[in-house]
This record gives C-alpha cells, structure tokens and sequence, in this order.
C-alpha cells in the first residue's frame, strides 16, 4: 500500500478491528524473576491487529493496565456484548491507526487471562502455582514481552509502546530496559512511582482478598476463591479511578426505584454501580493475580534515594509523549509532569499534554477526541 492509498483509507470515518482471535506465545526457555526464582516456561496470550509492513518496522506495543488483558480491540464472536477494552482506541482512521501500524497486546506474566501466572499449573509439579509463583515487577512484565516481539514475532523494533497506569509504567520500563529498541513511547495517566496514599489503597484491596475466609492463604480451588474480599477490592480501587465529579455528574444522589427488602440494600445508584463492578469483576480475574499485580505496582520505583528522575530517564532515546489528565488524583498531573521535566532535564526529546477531563484516572480509557488527536499526531510526526 503507497502513502496515496493509506491517506485515503485514513480519511474515511473510523471503522472497526472486527473479528479478532487470541494466539499463545509458548517459551519453553526458563524465566527468572527479578526476585531470583525462575519458573521452566511460560506463556503469553496475544493478540494483533493491522499488517506488518515490508520493513517490519511499524509495530505498537499496547500495555494493560491492572484489570486489563490482551483483548483490547473488536470482538471475538458476533455474540459479543462488549468489544476490546481499548476498542475506541485502536482500528481503522482511528487514533491507533490499523491501515498504518500493526498492533500486538498481551496478557501479562502473573495475569490470569491466558498468561502464566499464580493460577497456572507449575509444570514441576503438576499442582497450581499460587503463591509459589514468584514474586513479580514491572521489568519482568517488559522482558517477557520482549521474549515475544523480538524472539516469537521477529520484531527488530517497535514504533512505539503505549499504554496508561500500569501501562504506563510498562511503558517507561521499556524504554529504559531496551533503549535502541522502542523509537516513541507514549505513557499515559502514570507515575514513576506510587506515592503513599496509592499504596495504601492497593493494600486496604490485598487485606480484604487476605481476610476472606474462602482465600486459604492463595490455596483456593479453581474457580473458586476469595469473590467476596475480592469484589470489596474492585469496588475500592474503582472509587479511585473516578472523580468526585465524575460520580457527581453521572450519579448524583440519584435513587433506586422501590424501596429495598432491607435497610441496608442498594439504595442509591452509585451503590449498585459499585456493586455490579465487584460481581462482574470476580468472574474473570484471579484473586492472586490482584495480590501480585498490585505489589508490583506498588514497588515499581524509578526514582534515586534522593529523589531525582534523572538517572533513570538518562537511559532513554525514544521520544516522548506524556499524558496526564486533571482529574486523576490516583495518579495526578504533577506526578506525569515530573517524568517530562526530567526527560528534558537529561536533554530528551519529550512533550507534555494535560487533558481537562472530568473522568478521573480512568479518562484514558473513555472516548476522548482531544487525546485521541494528540495520539495520532505524536505517532505521525
């Protein structure tokens, strides 16, 4: 395809990735954490969308946040109800362009959506993983996503990498990790490190995953497990990735319709959305998964003991685009800005765009013209 041709396709309205598949990246070559424990293999479920071009040389990596996966865009079957987590994101004349780039997704390691992690069954011993699955972080999340671009799909480099809050820190990890490898980099509602009041979150979540009678100290059953500290869980750590008035605008006081069979029944409409958050989310995440996605979170750290930024953003050459959104106080502005202060302090090529949205830290997800225009320039320029 001549750039006359992509212009033209890249003109018409956005359309749709369509039907998709998931395929298993299978590496049979030990793994060792950066806790120095290994596991013999491992898998990595993926996804792609878009063509490689003759060069190869048009690749975007996407990287999921905490709750994510590999499915971020189309459906799997015309029964879907729901497309791709990232599907306003990623497609045709969108702003992750499908006709122009080809894009790969991946569950994980440590996740529970087709990817290796504590559910898996350890092959040494036939039995579930649980919590002897190592303790994982951020660069192990990058270096075995690395085993799949380069090793699995013979990648010679990416484009670009993008993707918001733990994604985000993926993201720099990759550009720190493989500097000759990643050419723009676009992190998105992210941070070089949690500051306190985030840890204390994810650990009020852990304690009521660990307090559940049914958790048997990460032993459960196979489908079974921790649902009610784990729904407790999502529904906390949802509250952080809105805003107050995000939830004002969209809830109010707005009430139920009747009354409840009991006093302390749902009766506002903010109470039942949090409800269906914790019910729906128990039925596709693991329990133990949460536990060590939100460690690694929690000790992802690119800062020196003495506060600076510099010695880790030294190591990066691909340029940059940050973004922060003025309503996310999980991650607020002032902790995307001080990545892009740094970068340039280290004389980095590096641009900073803070979004006035009302959506909170989840503002990267929803539909967004603004940011979807800044995405497409970046990439394009």
């Amino acid at each position: 395809m001549n750039d006359a041709e992509v212009q033209i396709l890249t003109e018409r309205e956005p359309g749709e990735v369509g039907l998709v598949r998931w395929e298993d990246f299978h590496s049979r070559t030990p793994f060792t954490f950066d806790c120095g424990e290994s596991i013999p293999e491992f898998t990595l479920r993926y996804e792609t969308y878009g063509r490689l071009n003759r060069t190869r040389d048009n690749a975007i990596l996407i990287c999921h946040a905490l709750s994510g996966d590999h499915h971020c865009a189309g459906v799997h079957s015309l029964n879907d109800r729901k497309p791709g987590w990232w599907n306003n994101f990623i497609g045709p004349g969108k702003a992750v362009d499908t006709n122009r780039y080809f894009v790969i997704c991946s569950n994980c390691i440590g996740g529970c959506q087709g990817s290796t992690g504590p559910s898996s069954t350890d092959p040494r011993s036939g039995e579930p993983y649980n919590l002897r699955f190592p303790m994982l972080t951020i660069r192990d999340m990058v270096r075995t996503q690395h085993r799949l671009v380069r090793d699995h799909l013979d990648l010679p480099r990416l484009f670009a990498v993008i993707g918001g809050s733990m994604g985000g820190m993926q993201v720099l990890q990759w550009a720190i990790e493989y500097p000759e490898y990643v050419h723009k980099i676009i992190p998105l509602a992210t941070t070089g490190r949690q500051n306190a009041q985030s840890i204390a979150f994810d650990e009020v979540g852990r304690f009521a995953i660990m307090r559940d009678s049914e958790w048997k100290n990460g032993d459960y059953d196979p489908g079974a497990g921790p649902n009610v500290g784990l729904a407790v869980a999502r529904m906390m750590a949802h509250i952080t990735y809105l805003s107050d008035q995000g939830l004002e605008e969209k809830f109010g006081r707005s009430r139920k319709a009747g009354p409840g069979r009991t006093f302390f029944e749902p009766e506002f409409n903010v109470e039942s959305y949090l409800r269906h958050q914790g019910a729906s989310f128990i039925n596709r995440f693991d329990a133990n998964t949460y536990l060590y996605f939100t460690k690694a979170l929690n000790r992802f750290d690119l800062y020196a003991p003495d506060g600076s930024l510099e010695d880790s953003m030294r190591q990066i050459r691909a340029g940059a685009l940050v973004v922060g959104f003025t309503s996310d106080w999980l991650f607020p502005p002032a902790q995307n800005r001080d990545l892009v202060h740094a970068l340039l302090r280290c004389g980095k090529t590096a641009s900073y765009a803070e979004l006035g949205m009302t959506l909170g830290h989840d503002s990267f997800l929803v539909h967004a013209p603004d940011l979807y225009r800044l995405i497409s320039t970046f990439l394009a320029s």
